[in-house]
């Protein structure tokens, strides 16, 4: 089966903002006199807003619900993309554009939906984008292949024709469930576990590699997991 589009994950893949994230939930959590640690980061990595925000609000202990929470993480996550704290990553940019000028391009995402556009616009690449998905707007978040599904869907794909670009276990493991040829892009701070790298088709060093790699399997140069 000839793949005929690609599904970037944001957070990592696109834009140095994983650590904007572990500060925001780690700062929320000390305000309630509870230190997040980084066993809590990893068990949160990939889950939906409402689902990360509903966890927080259980380990802190806060009287506030989880809307309240999730609102205000994401508020500090906004102030630090105004800030320039998210910067894109060496290479994103271009790999964005040029997957974008051959076959239609989303994002699946676990960040809320206020981040995503912020991040996009802040970077100039909200109309490279066909179709993008938060993760809140699905039933389930990462692991669970709902995000990628609903991406691929919104490209008029199913996801063995899609590619998909992830940095992290759970978004590997979300991918490939959705059937996507996936590239993996490591990332060092938040490396992804040994068995989620098995289910990637190829392993990439940086963004310039990626976008080599994806040119190549949608040139047929390389061959995707639903040939």
């Amino acid at each position: 089966m000839a793949l005929a589009a690609v599904v970037f994950d944001m957070d990592g893949v696109l834009v140095d903002s994983e650590h904007l994230w572990e500060e925001n939930w780690a700062a929320y959590a000390a305000r309630h006199g509870v230190q997040w640690t980084a066993e809590d980061t990893a068990t949160v990595q990939g889950m939906s807003a409402p689902e990360w925000a509903g966890y927080l609000a259980e380990r802190s202990g806060t009287p506030e619900t989880a809307e309240q929470v999730e609102r205000a993480v994401v508020d500090g996550m906004i102030a630090a993309i105004e800030a320039g704290e998210a910067p894109l990553l060496p290479g994103a940019d271009a790999m964005v554009r040029d997957c974008a000028a051959r076959v239609p391009v989303a994002l699946a995402s676990s960040a809320a939906r206020r981040v995503i556009d912020a991040i996009l616009h802040t970077h100039g690449l909200t109309g490279e984008f066909t179709a993008t998905v938060s993760s809140a707007e699905v039933a389930r978040g990462k692991p669970s292949p709902d995000v990628y599904l609903a991406a691929a869907e919104r490209l008029g794909y199913g996801g063995a024709e899609c590619l998909g670009v992830e940095d992290s276990s759970n978004g590997i493991r979300a991918a490939a469930a959705a059937r996507l040829t996936v590239i993996a892009l490591p990332n060092p701070a938040y490396p992804p576990k040994p068995d989620a790298l098995e289910l990637a088709s190829a392993v990439a060093t940086d963004n310039d590699d990626v976008r080599r790699k994806l040119l190549a399997y949608l040139a047929g140069e390389l061959v995707g997991r639903g040939a």
